[in-house]
């Protein structure tokens, strides 16, 4: 099959057109939100300080509401409606995992840094994911079956496929831009890195890897939650990388806090060992 055509077929090919069509939704209301003007974002603050607008809870009830209206089975977790503790422990086989606005930072300063998260993790396993950036109407899915894919708009779609790196110097890291620490010059000095790109959102970040663009994103802070890393790990894996801690571990869908004392490395399969080696003594407990 060419690589301008996606498979039709898949098995959760519901779940799929559902997933991008409220991720565009959701997508085209928090712009619609942002274009009111600052005042209508209703910027509060939640633990840790990190922002929280109306266009994230608009967007979380949209599509908590449509997901939960077509798989009323299903256990739906949202950044915006954090369940009970250890309603995990109890969930079927499948767990949605929901962030309305992944960069939130980027969002509120009226960036392109942001995005809207879908995925879909089945036994603990991340295996349909959908990333949509909104002001560039460009899409990044994957599901099983089906691979990874990108389009902008009506365009063709593009197969995903991590760019090989010969050479870990060679590596273009990708970091955040709201909470970038010193840990990352130390990421670089260890792997001879000279090439960074700083962006706001976890997925995007991951998404432009699944899409060759670049080739590592490291994160020291034990800090993620699994909607942060469920979509886009079920992209950039479809599309040939690798995303666990930093021993090499896979990341835990059985809670909400992923709680990475090692951190995160996802980048292209070929070159993870190597990663792995010389970054380990930035990850020890």
């Amino acid at each position: 099959m060419p690589a301008s055509a996606p498979p039709s077929l898949t098995p959760l090919a519901t779940e799929l057109r559902l997933a991008r069509a409220l991720a565009t939704e959701a997508g085209a209301l928090v712009v619609a939100i942002r274009d009111r003007g600052a005042a209508a974002l209703g910027v509060e603050h939640k633990a840790g300080d990190e922002p929280v607008t109306i266009a994230d809870r608009a967007a979380s009830e949209l599509i908590v509401a449509g997901l939960e209206a077509a798989f009323p089975d299903d256990l739906v977790i949202s950044e915006e409606r954090v369940p009970a503790a250890g309603a995990l422990a109890g969930a079927g086989a499948r767990v949605w995992f929901v962030d309305p606005i992944d960069g939130t930072k980027d969002f509120i300063r009226g960036t392109e840094g942001f995005a809207v998260m879908i995925g879909l993790a089945i036994a603990g396993q991340p295996v349909l994911g959908v990333v949509y950036q909104p002001t560039q109407h460009g899409t990044f899915w994957a599901a099983p079956g089906l691979g990874a894919w990108f389009a902008r708009g009506d365009g063709p779609p593009r197969r995903l496929v991590v760019r090989p790196v010969a050479d870990v110097g060679a590596i273009r890291l990708v970091a955040s831009a709201s909470h970038r620490s010193a840990t990352i010059d130390q990421v670089k000095t260890a792997l001879g890195i000279a090439n960074e790109h700083n962006i706001g959102s976890v997925g995007i970040k991951l998404a432009l890897i699944a899409l060759g663009e670049r080739d590592l994103y490291v994160n020291p802070t034990p800090l993620c939650k699994a909607w942060d890393t469920c979509a886009p790990q079920a992209i950039i894996e479809a599309a040939g990388g690798l995303i666990t801690d930093g021993h090499g571990a896979p990341l835990p869908y059985d809670r909400v806090d992923l709680g990475l004392p090692r951190g995160l490395v996802a980048c292209g399969r070929d070159i993870h060992p190597a990663v792995l080696a010389r970054l380990a003594h930035l990850f020890r407990r």
